[in-house]
């Protein structure tokens, strides 16, 4: 089943992505963007995983390196961006997952922006645990950031 920007069906038909699929396609995507971080820090840092006393600036929890920042809105652009024009991510596409609007079709830019910022409240409390419970809760398999933005994700085969 192939999704178009065009795509005017309804969900009811449709087959909505599990927590599982959406951990893998997870994984899928932080193993690709961590082949390009980890290099790069080696380069920049001279380690290829940085510890505390790697970072430039670090005040307790909250890490402010520059390098750091850098990666940060990388991996939030790629998402938005990758979600937004063409529905999915890399890991989203081996997995056969596709964001979509719930009235059908991709969901732009802006909606895919606003699902992943509210990632921050799926997050909640701890390890994504809200994110979790409302997926595994809904019929629709949605998170938060899915219900406020108006997206689902669809399993295409």
């Amino acid at each position: 089943m192939e999704m178009n920007a065009n795509t005017s069906s309804t969900l009811t038909d449709k087959q909505y992505a599990s927590l599982g699929q959406r951990f893998l396609a997870l994984i899928i995507d932080f193993l690709l963007l961590s082949m390009v971080f980890f290099p790069i820090t080696r380069i920049v840092k001279g380690v290829w995983i940085m510890s505390s006393e790697d970072h430039r600036w670090d005040y307790g929890w909250l890490v402010t390196d520059p390098l750091c920042m850098v990666y940060l809105i990388v991996i939030v652009i790629y998402f938005v961006v990758l979600e937004g024009v063409l529905g999915a991510t890399a890991g989203k596409g081996l997995m056969h997952l596709r964001v979509i609007r719930r009235e059908g079709g991709y969901p732009g830019l802006k909606r895919a922006l606003v699902r992943n910022l509210l990632r921050i409240v799926d997050a909640l409390p701890a390890f994504n645990i809200l994110g979790v419970i409302l997926i595994l809760l809904s019929t629709e398999k949605a998170r938060f950031g899915d219900r406020v933005a108006g997206t689902r994700v669809l399993r295409l085969k």
